[in-house]
């Protein structure tokens, strides 16, 4: 069975549901550094009121035994404190779509004009389930070296210039995670609390760009052989699933059209030193292609940037329309954030890894995490014979 995941809940209901299939018995789940990664998603300057009121934790209720995978399903559950979608009062009708969220879709979609229902299963706090699918698929990934870190790149005219790499890497998580906006450049992050005050005090939103490094991927993962085996066309597809992104590139991205070849492909060495490494001694002096050749890994980080639009909750409204009059109105205000720029690189971290490690198994797979763990072994052994 193939890697996947499955989400149930609404924004305001009792809980959050993950189902994720796919995972090889004995695999250790660290149950610890999920919650943790959840923690991580809560924060960031300009988050609203209800992160004051979520602690979201994970509760496994299948699947695991004593900490270890068995191989059937793993249920993850994560408890919404703030639950009140049957209160008639606290979650009334909203006729006034917001410009810019799925309200009006939604609402046409299923004949109805009320876009309560829509605004509660397309809310972002669904995001929080996805962060603890991807983070027990990182459970497998750390086991074999392989490391997703994601980060705040900048938004308006802030934007940060970081160099990822495994030597730098440990500097870079703690100043991510000493940041009020994620952002390992402390000038940057300071320049974004300002654009995302200067933004409340407006009653504007800001968004911002998103970056995924991910280190440590054997060459290979993926496939050239068919449109929807290609690992780069899986992230994208992964990325834009998150709410509110418009926009993924892979490596160079868009600048690509801006060079000729010469100034796009990344040159191939050898050194038969480093063949112990996960790129097996093939080295590149960059990595415009973002790690990714063909839909497959080339054995340079992966690395994806991901576009969030402003929040279309604003605290001054946008010019809409009363469903049931048609009249002219403006958008209704749900409690909201000025800024979830900081969590959605949270959120991108592991949907991109969610992303690598399905790859994985459907290259090294097996039902016991040792049966896959020598495969990739025995791979990585003919690999470097070559």
């Amino acid at each position: 069975m193939p890697l996947r995941y499955r989400t149930a809940g609404e924004s305001h209901g009792p809980a959050l549901i993950t189902l994720v299939e796919g995972l090889p018995a004995g695999l250790r789940v660290d149950t610890d550094w999920i919650d943790a990664e959840l923690a991580r998603r809560q924060g960031g300057y300009g988050r609203g009121a209800r992160q004051r009121i979520e602690t979201d934790r994970v509760r496994i209720l299948s699947g695991v035994r004593q900490g270890i995978t068995l191989g059937s399903p793993v249920a993850l559950e994560i408890v919404n404190a703030d639950s009140r979608i049957d209160d008639p009062v606290r979650t009334p009708p909203v006729h006034q779509p917001r410009p810019g969220h799925a309200d009006l879709a939604g609402s046409v979609k299923w004949l109805t004009n009320d876009c309560r229902g829509t605004l509660e299963r397309a809310s972002a706090r669904e995001t929080a389930a996805r962060v603890a699918a991807g983070a027990l698929a990182g459970c497998l990934l750390r086991e074999v070296g392989i490391e997703a870190f994601g980060y705040v790149l900048g938004a308006i005219d802030a934007f940060a210039s970081v160099e990822v790499d495994a030597a730098s890497l440990p500097a870079l998580r703690a100043a991510r995670d000493g940041a009020e906006v994620a952002c390992p450049c402390p000038v940057t992050d300071a320049r974004l609390v300002e654009h995302i005050h200067a933004a409340k005090v407006a009653k504007d939103t800001v968004g911002g760009l998103c970056r995924v490094h991910v280190l440590g991927c054997p060459i290979g993962l993926g496939s050239c052989v068919a449109a929807d085996e290609r690992l780069d066309a899986r992230i994208a597809m992964a990325v834009m699933g998150i709410q509110a992104f418009k926009a993924v590139e892979i490596g160079l991205g868009r600048e690509c059209a801006m060079r000729f070849g010469s100034q796009v492909h990344d040159p191939i060495a050898f050194d038969p030193s480093r063949r112990g490494e996960p790129h097996l001694g093939y080295l590149r002096p960059t990595n415009h292609a973002g790690g990714l050749e063909g839909g497959m890994t080339n054995g340079m980080p992966v690395v994806a940037t991901g576009t969030m639009k402003p929040i279309a909750t604003l605290l001054q409204g946008l010019p809409s329309v009363d469903l049931r009059t048609k009249e002219a109105t403006r958008s209704q205000y749900e409690r909201s954030d000025i800024s979830a720029v900081a969590a959605a690189s949270v959120v991108m971290q592991h949907a991109v890894g969610f992303e690598i490690a399905r790859a994985f198994l459907e290259k090294f797979g097996g039902d016991s995490w040792d049966q896959v763990r020598a495969s990739h072994d025995r791979f990585m052994a003919a690999a470097r014979s070559m």
